[in-house]
């Protein structure tokens, strides 16, 4: 919004006339806007497949007509002109949620996660759906669908450097994660953007949209609002509860701000309102499964969800590496809904390791919820950094991460080795740092599950009781009128064609535009303008924040109350949340595993000896930096011996000797001078390409310089290894 001057004392006659002429004509140009919107609107929803990609695709997979139908598509983008596309490299395969909205929010504009990825030079493809569901089709069903979309696509790139990158949007991360743990085989490295995974979990005070499911009295009504639909559950309801949850923006702030800004602001509200007015309906099965399993039940990270022929759904089955982007300013997938799934599968970041899983997590600090696939700005830079550096996240030893992106400024250490503006390090972290962001204690814990299961009990009331009588009285016209007749619709079907006292609006437009005549930045009025959508805000924030206080408040007194829990069983005792159960198979193969490792310790070559040492050094630098790992790839195009192990193999490599590291970390370091060429000059050579990949990302000082010594020694060069390491200072060998 544009800032205007103080209000002067006495407003003239001029600033009056001049403001009144510019209001009047902003308010034209307004109406006209929303004239556009409702043309815009009826065009988008008569489109037998509505998106807003930005891009030209080409279908691949239509899922209507798989042996299980479902209304999902494979489709291929094709780049534009200038963007060149390598087909050695992994494909990325974008997946939009369907949340409320149609698809292609992925590929909205060129800075998107499409737009990033084939910038980078993989190529895309895009995982959509069409507004209606088919009948009869189930979460599973789209779950088996797009298994067969990612064979289709790992099949046209059976020579590609690395199975697919999936990006799963939003609640669209959910059903990757869920297909992940069914079918890991088909997975790269999976990035869950804005997506809910441990439902319960919040701050106090804070993120109260968790708290909904409860205050209605469970899935009931989501039961309702489906038979009223004749089967269907409608999309807009989903979006009405996403713009409920910011009155201030819903119901001032964005049209203010085109109303204010009505010269320049136009086209950007046009393009957003496209994708935003593209409601889509799920049958009554899968949003019944969707509010029942998951964000009332939270039973997805408890490990008890399970597919129709009985296998549990265990997300520590993914085998790929997680990368999980979250926002401090995000009040439908805050960072503890977000990130405590990692809490609710594991005791310690030994276990993570222990399942071979490599999480890496990345926490925006103010960016909201769509912000996080519709910002440029995030796309330049989040986005931009995980396409770039997929293969970097790809062979990460198993642990847990936070991904740290610092500017790349000229002067930062082997800037030659970086592509774009930002530098990412992958830095260690413990389950310690997830705790940190927040999240619930026990008795919140018990709270919600009192929620889940009066949840139950009014389901199975309202089936006995009221399901028949609704089901019987409602028919297809009559639910079709219903959905026609949803607020969310009526705004734009009021300002659209169909309305007879729009027609004058085009041609006074028209007329306004050529007769433009804006007031002045300091005229007076402005800034009274200004001061009353201020304080008409500041009133929206206030209810906002008084109701989201009662709603919280109600939810932890009535779910609170001892004698509700106890009538419906929930242990007051527990002492700790509920976790899914240790596979004891899984302990067994994994000290089965740990026998075979002990047994490789001595074997191998030189590939080895050095993987072991560069995991040795980069160890005490406590995670890595894309810098160390583009040096890798440069040194593998150099030697091209070097560049005989595929990306998959290289991979396996790290994660054998990291694993062989954990197990017995001296008895692996005394075994590399077997490993060695017994030339000298051959280790020579190599300790030089590792201290080359060590020193990419900057100096080697401290505790890694001492280690790169101690590899020095190991390789046999005693006296050349100590001159090509920084050593510590006299003041810091005088503290440590």
């Amino acid at each position: 919004m544009p800032k205007h001057s103080p209000i002067p004392t006495v407003p003239t006659f001029a600033d009056a006339f001049a403001y009144s002429l510019d209001a009047w004509q902003r308010s034209i140009l307004f109406l006209d806007v929303m004239r556009q919107r409702g043309e815009q609107y009826e065009k988008h929803t008569a489109e037998t497949a509505p998106h807003v990609l930005n891009y030209e695709a080409e279908l691949v997979v239509d899922g209507r007509k798989l042996e299980k139908p479902v209304n999902y598509a494979l489709v291929r983008i094709i780049p534009p002109e200038g963007i060149v596309v390598d087909p050695l490299k992994r494909p990325f395969v974008v997946v939009d949620p369907r949340a409320g909205h149609g698809p292609g929010i992925g590929g909205f504009k060129a800075d998107s996660e499409i737009g990033v990825a084939m910038k980078a030079g993989h190529p895309c493809y895009f995982i959509g759906f069409l507004p209606e569901p088919v009948p009869g089709q189930t979460i599973e069903d789209i779950a088996g669908a797009e298994a067969i979309f990612l064979e289709t696509v790992v099949a046209r790139h059976a020579d590609a450097d690395g199975k697919p990158c999936v990006v799963g949007n939003c609640q669209a991360g959910w059903a990757v994660m869920i297909l992940a743990a069914l079918r890991p085989e088909l997975f790269g490295p999976i990035i869950i953007a804005g997506t809910p995974l441990s439902y319960w979990a919040g701050v106090r005070g804070q993120y109260p949209m968790r708290y909904s499911g409860g205050l209605l009295g469970g899935s009931w009504l989501t039961a309702l609002t489906s038979d009223l639909g004749a089967g269907i559950f409608d999309g807009a309801w989903l979006v009405q509860n996403f713009e409920n949850q910011n009155p201030a923006n819903t119901l001032w702030s964005k049209q203010y701000n085109l109303y204010s800004n009505i010269d320049t602001e136009a086209e950007r509200y046009l393009g957003f309102e496209r994708w935003w007015g593209g409601h889509v309906t799920l049958n009554a099965e899968e949003m019944q499964f969707i509010v029942d399993e998951l964000f009332v039940g939270n039973k997805l990270a408890a490990g008890e969800i399970r597919t129709s022929d009985g296998t549990a759904i265990d997300l520590r089955n993914i085998h790929s590496p997680i990368v999980v982007f979250c926002s401090k300013g995000d009040n439908i997938t805050p960072p503890p809904q977000a990130l405590d799934w990692i809490l609710d599968l594991y005791d310690s970041v030994d276990e993570i390791r222990a399942h071979g899983q490599t999480i890496v997590y990345a926490v925006h600090d103010k960016i909201g919820h769509l912000g996080i696939f519709v910002s440029a700005g995030v796309a330049r830079k989040e986005h931009d950094e995980f396409a770039s550096n997929i293969d970097l996240i790809d062979v990460l030893p198993p642990g847990l991460y936070e991904a740290v992106l610092e500017p790349a400024s000229e002067d930062i250490e082997g800037r030659d080795l970086v592509a774009g503006d930002w530098v990412m390090r992958c830095e260690a972290r413990t389950l310690d740092d997830i705790r940190a962001l927040g999240g619930n204690d026990l008795e919140d814990e018990r709270r919600f599950a009192t929620a889940a299961k009066l949840s139950e009990v009014n389901l199975a009331l309202y089936r006995t009781c009221l399901q028949p009588a609704v089901k019987a009285a409602v028919t297809s016209p009559m639910a079709e009128a219903m959905r026609r007749m949803h607020p969310l619709r009526l705004q734009y079907e009021i300002f659209g064609p169909r309305n007879p006292l729009m027609g004058w609006i085009e041609a006074a437009a028209e007329h306004a535009r050529e007769n433009r005549k804006p007031a002045v930045d300091d005229n007076p009025f402005l800034a009274l303008q200004e001061s009353m959508s201020r304080q008409i805000v500041d009133g929206l924030e206030a209810w906002r924040r008084t109701v989201e206080h009662l709603s919280e408040e109600t939810f932890r007194t009535v779910y609170g109350a001892p004698a509700l829990q106890a009538a419906l069983g929930i242990d007051s005792h527990a002492d700790r949340p509920r976790k899914p159960e240790k596979s004891h198979l899984h302990q067994a193969l994994l000290e089965t595993r740990i026998a075979a490792l002990r047994a490789e310790v001595a074997e191998g070559g030189l590939r080895e000896a050095l993987a072991r040492a560069l995991l040795f050094v980069g160890k005490a630098r406590g995670g890595a930096d894309e810098r160390g790992f583009e040096a890798i790839r440069r040194l593998r195009r150099a030697h091209p011996t070097a560049s005989q192990l595929t990306l998959a193999e290289f991979k396996a490599l790290l994660r054998r000797q990291f694993v062989i590291l954990l197990i017995d970390e001296e008895a692996a370091l005394a075994a590399i001078p077997k490993l060695l060429p017994e030339d000298v000059n051959e280790r020579r050579a190599a300790f030089d390409a590792l201290r080359e990949v060590l020193q990419a990302s900057g100096a080697i000082t401290g505790a890694a310089a001492e280690r790169l010594e101690r590899v020095g020694r190991l390789f046999g060069l005693e006296s050349e290894a100590v001159p090509f390491v920084a050593r510590k200072t006299a003041r810091e060998r005088k503290t440590s």
